[in-house]
């Protein structure tokens, strides 16, 4: 009986990081580009960082786990701001003052930006919180990364690493 606990929850696991690495159907596409206002600060153009690989972390201010992964992509921005990383938030929230305060209020280390009308969320096919895109330096969407957990940190850095290193 103890086995087939074990094995039912192993199968639990892997079914939920599944779900969580589904294929994303802009991997291999060219991200869409954008524009959209900062929380404090000039707006943000995604075309503008081309030569860079750029980081976006989809977001709500009353998703715990989104604030738990904005912390932890905040200390990736030191670390390989001068190998060429773009990192951007992007509030998808349902109450725009809301992410307007903890936009202005929180100290994440990059910019957290305002999408009040869920444009690029629905552009770029958001269907969890948080999400994170991954794009390359060519602007080519290379991975959708969802299910944060703070054990998911060490996968973020590896594919990170990866298209730093390209």
């Amino acid at each position: 009986m103890r086995r087939l606990s074990a094995l039912l929850a192993v199968t639990a696991l892997a079914v939920t990081a599944a779900s969580a690495q589904q294929p994303y159907a802009l991997a291999g596409q060219p991200a869409p580009d954008f524009t959209l206002p900062a929380g404090a600060g000039p707006n943000v153009r995604l075309s503008e960082h081309r030569g860079e690989v750029v980081v976006l972390s989809f977001w709500s201010s009353g998703c715990g786990s989104c604030r738990q992964q904005l912390q932890a992509l905040g200390r990736s921005v030191g670390t390989y701001a001068s190998a060429g990383l773009a990192l951007y938030g992007v509030s998808v929230d349902d109450r725009p003052l809301d992410a307007q305060k903890y936009a202005r209020e929180a100290t994440v280390g990059f910019p957290l930006l305002l999408d009040a009308d869920k444009s690029v969320a629905r552009a770029y096919q958001v269907d969890a919180l948080p999400m994170t895109v991954l794009i390359d330096r060519n602007g080519v969407v290379r991975y959708a990364l969802r299910d944060y957990r703070s054990g998911s940190n060490e996968l973020y850095l590896q594919r990170l690493r990866a298209l730093l290193n390209e």
